[in-house]
């Protein structure tokens, strides 16, 4: 190797800068691009995952077709309506026995009811005892209610009979001490043109002649209460029987979930609860008025349910659920979003076809 071979292949030395800097730079630039290949990759999967759940949603039927619903402001719960834990201090009786109790009367000193598993009871000297059954087993699931039977309102006759509003089968008559049943009324019989598919309350007049009776829908099912709710189905009716005649007459259409139903103590008009709107109406079943109807209460301080008369000459009032204000009333919201009302059920037909996700669905549905 000459000198002048050797002169070309040295290179200029360049010294190296060394700060204390560097690798923090390093670490930082490393730390940016991790941070946003992770980014990357999540958004990447979750688009991946909710473009089709998306997807599916829209494309699915929704199982009802909510209409709006115009609902006044609630009442402040203040005053007379200022909320308490009265109830709270209540005595309990019968817990775990009585498997949903839900209208109760008495004949003298003994009680009778009927409960979700189909039976309806009588209590007497605190022992409980299975008088009759309109339906059959099994009982216990949402599928069995149909045949198993829903006894809701019951009443006392002017013979001590038992007159029992049965949601899947109609109405019937009981014989408290043998327990022997007598169809007044099948849910199987259109009444004009409309089948009963949600039998629920009756009030009886004091000589046992007629029997005023709420059919909730004729659409939903009891089990489906909260379709009919969230739907604002407007297909119930107020119906009128006649035990001598046998005849079955409308007397009030159009109603949105009616409910308890009661006679007035003169027993010229009935009272309708109509749970959906928060309200009670009346119509007229004698006097002047006879045949029409108006509104008795409105814009309640929650969703009215059965309804009873007092020993002060008013009426009791059982409500299902509060419309807080102040505060957040989700029916409220609702009332006047039917999108909203469809993304719901959508979302809850997906998610019994994608079980995995029937956790996160109860807590959209939970009221």
């Amino acid at each position: 190797m000459n000198e002048a071979e050797g002169l070309r292949q040295r290179r200029p030395f360049r010294p190296q800068v060394i700060t204390e800097d560097s690798p923090a730079q390093e670490a930082k630039e490393g730390s940016t691009y991790s941070s946003k290949v992770f980014r990357v990759t999540f958004l990447t999967l979750a688009a991946s995952l909710t473009v089709p759940l998306l997807g599916v949603t829209v494309l699915l039927d929704c199982p009802i077709d909510p209409q709006p619903i115009s609902l006044k402001e609630p009442p402040l719960l203040t005053g007379v309506l200022e909320p308490n834990i009265k109830l709270r201090k209540a005595e309990r009786l019968w817990e775990n026995q009585l498997v949903g109790p839900e209208s109760i009367v008495n004949i003298g000193d003994v009680l009778f009811t009927g409960t979700a598993d189909g039976k309806i009871i009588k209590i007497e000297d605190g022992e409980i005892q299975t008088i009759a059954r309109i339906g059959h087993g099994p009982c216990g699931t949402r599928e069995d209610e149909p045949t198993c039977g829903r006894p809701l309102g019951i009443r006392v006759g002017p013979n001590n009979t038992l007159f029992v509003a049965d949601a899947y089968y109609g109405l019937y008559e009981v014989n408290p001490g043998t327990g022997e049943t007598k169809m007044l009324v099948s849910t199987k019989t259109l009444i004009e043109g409309q089948k009963l598919s949600f039998v629920n309350d009756l009030t009886v007049t004091q000589d046992g002649r007629k029997i005023y009776f709420t059919d909730s829908s004729s659409k939903w099912q009891r089990r489906d209460y909260l379709f009919l709710i969230m739907e604002g189905t407007d297909d119930g009716r107020l119906l009128e029987y006649d035990t001598v005649t046998k005849e079955v007459k409308v007397l009030m259409v159009g109603l949105r979930f009616p409910n308890g139903v009661q006679l007035s103590p003169a027993e010229d008009f009935v009272l309708v609860q109509e749970t959906t709107m928060a309200r009670i109406r009346r119509y007229y079943v004698s006097g002047l008025m006879k045949g029409g109807a108006d509104m008795f209460v409105e814009n309640m301080p929650g969703l009215p349910d059965n309804i009873r008369l007092s020993s002060s000459g008013g009426y009791w009032v059982a409500m299902s659920a509060v419309r807080p204000n102040p505060g957040f009333s989700l029916l409220d919201f609702l009332s006047e979003k039917p999108w909203i009302k469809r993304m719901i059920f959508k979302e809850r037909k997906r998610a019994y076809l994608c079980p995995s996700h029937a956790a996160t669905q109860d807590l959209h549905l939970d009221m």
